[in-house]
This record gives C-alpha cells, structure tokens and sequence, in this order.
C-alpha cells in the first residue's frame, strides 16, 4: 500500500475558560479551537508489518521524554489489534511544547493516517476513546476541524462557518521547562467544578472576523497569568505582536509560550511576520490564516 501523509496542523486556542478544579485534580474546560490551515508538521505513514517512528526536521532535536506518536502506535496495537500499522516517518516543523498542538496533533494525524489505512477494518475501533487516551488536545486534533472543546479536552462539537483569521504566530524559543503545562495549571487558584455543569453552547453565528475578534477579547485566555509566572518571556512576545502595524488582537493559545496577532489581511500578517524577524531574529515566527 502507497504512504500516507497528513499533515498536522498547529492549534489554536482563540479561548480558553477554565470552569472549574475537578475531584481528580484536573480541570473543566472550554475553549474555542481553530486551526493553521498551512502550518504543521507533516506524518507519513508506509502501512507493513515493520512499526516504529522516525522523527527528523528542525525541531526533530527538541523533543524531551515519550514521542506521543510513538505513544499512539502502542496504544493502537493494543486496542485495536487488527489494524495494521507501519512504520511512521514526523518531520518536525512546529516548536515543541508550545501551545499548538505539536505531540498531540502528531499523535491525531497518526490515528487518521492508521484509519484510512485500514479501510473497513476502522469502522469497529473507538477512535474517539483512543485519542482522549493520549492526551487533552488529542480529541480536537483528529477531528481537526474548528470546534468547542469542553470536559477536559474530551467533548468535542464542530464550530460552523467560523470567519477565518489572519494571523502572525510567535515563539520565542526559550528553554521550556519539563511538564509546563502541569506547572501552569498547578498554579490556578479555581473553585472545585459544580457536579453538574451546563452544556456550554458553541459560540456564534460571527457574521464578520471582527465580531469573533470581539468575542475572542472579551473570553480571553485563563491560563495567561499562570503562564507568565511559567515563562515571563509570553510578556515581550504579546507586546511585540501588539506594536506591530495593524495588530487588532494578541493572545495566548494554551499554556503557551506562543502567542498569536491578528490581522486584518494577509498582507498585513506577512508584514509582521517580516517586522518581527528583523526585530527578534532568534524567535520563531510564521504567518498564517487560521480557521477550517
């Protein structure tokens, strides 16, 4: 059989709202999700009897600990036997934790890649169970399609006609310390979550990016505190996406530390793109249209 690739798109989170401190010690969420519609990193599957994980690119070298894709493999053989995998070949293209998706898209584009492999033999497995096993942004990363996450990253429910955003995509690349996300998290101070928690509704309709920008300003991100205790350097890289020309909005997607700006025009985020290089030449920067 031919490989297959898919490409793992970058996430972001446009919001994110933590609703409550669960019984297990994690969290209740809800975050509108959106993804780069030509930026990730790219998996290529070659479906045989041999499996394992070849990882190379610029950030090959970045990964600490479990490679989730390897991760996925395991957790594959394991539930669902009678697919056939292959050997896996990630070219790394996005910085390692940092708020993208990064692992976790990787992981979601295996699990799509090993689906269409299989043909009819797919129809049985719990595609849905298997990725929430490997991790909170797994869920919305196989469907890989705008959405409502809700739960802890679990419940996922498509966002329809999103507008789509232009936008320029920042990291700076400093040491990220081992299990951000965990210490990030570890430092919120919120309420234990209701036992029962209304259905959160997805957001919209938007007729207009700036109406889902407004949105977007007025949810915010309630990670962005704890974050900046994490790694003070999301600070510099917010206010550098403020200064530029034409910046309408800057957040934070997850935990972090990349940042994004929004633009009005791809022109006008390929300009910051530019600016900022010139500016932080050590930092990594992309531009991108974000949405569907």
């Amino acid at each position: 059989m031919p490989a297959i690739t898919e490409v793992a798109r970058a996430k972001i989170n446009l919001t994110l709202k933590v609703r409550g401190r669960r019984p297990d010690g994690y969290h209740e969420l809800e975050s509108l999700v959106v993804f780069a519609t030509d930026l990730g990193d790219v998996v290529r599957l070659v479906p045989g009897e041999e499996t394992g994980c070849i990882v190379r690119g610029p950030f090959a070298a970045s990964i600490e600990g479990d490679n989730l894709v390897e991760t996925a493999l395991l957790r594959l053989a394991e539930r669902a036997p009678q697919l056939r995998l292959g050997e896996v070949t990630l070219e790394k293209c996005l910085p390692v934790a940092a708020g993208i998706g990064g692992g976790s898209a990787d992981a979601a584009a295996l699990l799509r890649a090993v689906r269409f492999a299989n043909g009819s033999l797919s129809a049985s497995v719990d595609w849905a169970g298997i990725a929430a096993s490997l991790g909170a942004d797994v869920s919305v990363c196989f469907l890989n399609r705008p959405a409502l996450v809700t739960g802890m990253g679990e419940r996922v429910e498509p966002v329809l006609e999103l507008p789509r955003l232009h936008a320029a995509l920042v990291n700076p690349l400093t040491p990220v310390p081992l299990g951000k996300s965990r210490r990030v998290f570890a430092r919120l101070d919120v309420a234990p979550a209701p036992a029962t928690l209304e259905r959160a509704k997805p957001p919209g309709p938007f007729p207009h990016a700036p109406a889902l920008v407004a949105y977007m300003a007025a949810e915010g991100n309630d990670l962005m505190a704890a974050a900046l205790e994490v790694e003070p350097a999301i600070a510099q890289v917010r206010a550098a996406l403020l200064a530029t020309r034409d910046c309408k909005f800057a957040g934070l997607s997850g935990a972090g530390p990349t940042c994004y700006g929004i633009f009005a025009t791809p022109e006008a985020a390929a300009a910051a793109r530019e600016a900022l290089r010139a500016a932080h030449p050590r930092w990594w920067i992309a531009a991108t249209t974000l949405g569907g």
